[in-house]
């Protein structure tokens, strides 16, 4: 799965260029065959707007949120997007500068104020950004755009009209959720954010969100949190940006980078600080597991701990015989990775890419192995008896669990990242097949299949290529969990003409059904969705 090509020419830097809206959606030319049985959308979030005005936007998590839609029907094309009509972008082109504070871009107030009504804007305290560009998800039977803050946006997946700002912490206690929330096949939604604890220590609350109502209420008015998970340190809650769920259990790795809660409070109101200047690095803690049951909803005891990584993405969690499989894209250590992803970085020739990258987390693709029934007596042994793993679970002295995974794909500064897998029939089950987007060197140019039990992988890739995290889209009536196709935006930049295109992979071997072409630059896209 390494990277066979390099990229001296710079080309991923137009992925990372502000373009304009569509006015209408526009014809793609298609390229072979589309099946006539992928009708539907592929909905994607990311960054569209990289400066307002004079102000940049200093890191990739800034730029305003823009939303993408290849609708697909009769083995025809359309291709349209729309910036998501946020607070944050709304202000932004009204007063023609950076409003509100972004991840990695402080706001500060309006220059054409007196210096009394800036001091006063400075104490009124901490605005969060609702600038959703990571992802979207359904609840019920709306569909909502997310970032990781207590903001979600109704948006409408037909027009990408968007409909409603709405604050989870009207109806839950959490201070934000994660953009990866478990969707069971009724509908049901579980997510997990920190909060505010017994004693006003940090927590973390996994919270479920009721399918549709037969009345047709709100699902999201009958949230409830199920299950609270205790924090290791009181006051500094780690980041999280996904979860594990199995059929039974809820799983919860806490990585020892950390939101400086003080400094989020007061720093930031005071002296205009960002996001990522309120996160820090625990060197001492290493890594914990965390185990809840779902019904019963209650929190395990056990002290599962393990070396220090960064944890942005799950892949799958699934039981075992009295053991959980917990498959995840770890980066080594404790330093934060976001630190490399700042625009500036990302803009630079290849030779300096490739520099910071030497210097940043290595990634690894890792199956960690945690047992459900724990006991004393075995201390120095390893817990795990699953005969196709080498990952081990050893019970210490002082009652933790030590854990050490079995590596399922290594390559220096060569990451399989952006998982997918069959998720509407092996999420939460023994499964077999991954896909993910390759980043070589933090730069998105291939994407690629593991197989989890054999570790053989499988590799598109194109020179002066970017794609997009490939969506996995099931035949119907399938019987293998790899029959289906794979929807990636890919965007080559020296393209004589249609520089974009929407790329249809088979998902068993990763060889092109078709590609269907645009004549526009598609700056680069987080996450999302295919909607039948």
């Amino acid at each position: 799965m390494v990277s066979r090509i390099q990229h001296p020419a710079g080309g991923y830097k137009k992925i990372f260029e502000t373009c304009g809206e569509l006015n209408e959606p526009i014809p793609a030319i298609v390229v072979g065959v589309i099946p006539e049985w992928l009708s539907g959308s592929l909905l994607r979030l990311g960054p569209g707007l990289f400066e307002v005005g004079a102000e940049p936007f200093y890191h990739l998590f800034d730029g305003q949120a823009l939303m993408h839609k290849f609708d697909l029907k009769n083995g025809h094309v359309t291709y349209y997007r729309k910036f998501v009509k946020t607070d944050a972008y709304v202000r932004a082109m009204t007063e023609k500068r950076v409003v509100i504070t972004e991840f990695g871009t402080a706001a500060y107030p309006d220059p054409c104020k007196n210096i009394f009504s800036r001091f006063f804007t400075y104490f009124k305290g901490i605005e969060v950004t609702d600038n959703c560009l990571v992802n979207v998800y359904p609840v019920g039977e709306d569909f909502y755009a997310c970032t990781e803050t207590n903001y979600i946006t109704k948006v409408d997946p037909d027009t990408l009209e968007t409909l409603k700002k709405v604050d989870l912490c009207d109806y839950l206690s959490v201070n934000g959720v994660t953009a990866h929330p478990h969707i069971e096949s009724d509908g049901t939604v579980y997510n997990l954010g920190n909060c505010f604890g017994k004693n006003m220590s940090l927590a973390y609350n996994i919270v479920k969100i009721p399918p549709t109502q037969k009345d047709k209420s709100d699902p999201i008015a009958k949230s409830k949190v199920l299950v609270q998970i205790p924090s290791s340190e009181r006051f500094k809650p780690s980041y999280v940006h996904s979860f594990g769920m199995t059929e039974n259990y809820f799983v919860f790795v806490e990585t020892p980078i950390k939101i400086n809660l003080l400094k989020f409070l007061t720093a930031w109101s005071i002296w205009g600080t960002n996001y990522m200047d309120c996160f820090e690095s625990n060197e001492t803690m290493g890594t914990w597991f965390h185990l809840a049951m779902k019904d019963p909803a209650k929190y395990i005891e056990h002290k599962f701990r393990t070396s220090a990584f960064n944890l942005f993405h799950h892949i799958n969690s699934y039981e075992d015989d009295g053991f959980i499989v917990v498959d995840l894209c770890t980066w080594k250590g404790h330093e934060f990775v976001y630190n490399y992803l700042y625009l500036a970085n990302l803009r630079e020739n290849w030779e300096e890419v490739k520099k910071a990258a030497m210097r940043a987390p290595q990634p690894e693709v890792r199956r960690y192995i945690l047992p459900i029934d724990v006991h004393r007596e075995k201390q120095g042994k390893n817990l795990i008896s699953l005969p196709y793993t080498t990952a081990t679970a050893v019970m210490r002295s002082d009652g933790t669990i030590w854990l050490e995974p079995e590596v399922l794909f290594s390559g220096p500064r060569q990451a399989f990242e952006f998982p997918q897998i069959n998720y509407s029939k092996f999420s939460g089950k023994n499964y077999s097949y991954a896909y993910g987007l390759g980043l070589n060197h933090f730069i998105p140019d291939r994407i690629c299949k593991l197989n989890v039990k054999t570790k053989e992988t499988w590799v598109w890739q194109e020179p002066d290529s970017y794609p997009s995290e490939p969506i996995f889209v099931q035949t119907p009536d399938s019987v293998e969990e790899d029959d289906g196709v794979l929807l990636s935006i890919v965007v080559n930049p020296g393209a004589d003409q249609r520089p974009g295109y929407l790329l249809i992979l088979n998902a068993r071997d990763l060889t092109e059904i078709a590609r269907a072409e645009v004549e526009v630059i598609i700056p680069v896209t987080f996450h999302g969705m295919y909607k039948p």
